[in-house]
């Protein structure tokens, strides 16, 4: 059967898309020279458990994915539901999104935020071109969580916790 395909509208389809919640993360990455990068994903997932391995999807423009990339390895930093301002200052086009930041470096040298619900360190495995982003596979070397905390949601074009997801009819 060949189905003739439609012309999607680019903000309709942003529209759906947005009613699926995603987590926000906050990719970081550390050049030998102590150079630090970070970028904000909402599309980060888990992709295989033998071996571990992780992706996202980052934009083609994007400035900060080619600085990450160069390192070969990446941080992916899980948001607690108290940290948009990470989100808001990574997803910035400042210089340093570090500065005033609170953070260390994770078991492989990569910058790892304080107080994230949960982080996971990666060595980038492959970068495959898909329409107008990237999907990156990273092999994952080492992760930790916290025990306690929600998420931070991007639900709908904006910032939620988990209870403001559930609404009052539980």
């Amino acid at each position: 059967m060949d189905i003739a395909l439609t012309a999607i509208n680019p903000r309709h389809f942003r529209d759906v898309m947005g009613c699926h919640p995603t987590g926000v993360c906050v990719v970081t990455a550390a050049a030998n020279d102590g150079a630090r990068f970070g970028m904000v994903v909402g599309s980060f997932t888990s992709i295989s458990l033998d071996p571990p391995l992780v992706g996202f999807f980052p934009d083609k423009k994007s400035t900060s994915w080619p600085r990450i990339e160069a390192t070969g390895h990446f941080c992916a930093n899980i948001l607690a539901a108290n940290q948009v301002h990470h989100s808001s200052r990574f997803a910035s086009r400042i210089e340093d999104k570090f500065e005033g930041i609170d953070h260390r470096l994770s078991p492989h040298g990569q910058p790892l935020l304080e107080d994230v619900l949960a982080w996971i360190d990666c060595s980038i495995e492959s970068v495959t071109e898909i329409g107008d982003h990237l999907l990156v596979v990273g092999a994952v070397r080492s992760l930790e969580k916290r025990d306690d905390g929600t998420p931070l949601l991007f639900f709908r074009g904006g910032y939620h916790g988990i209870v403001d997801c559930l609404g009052s009819s539980t």
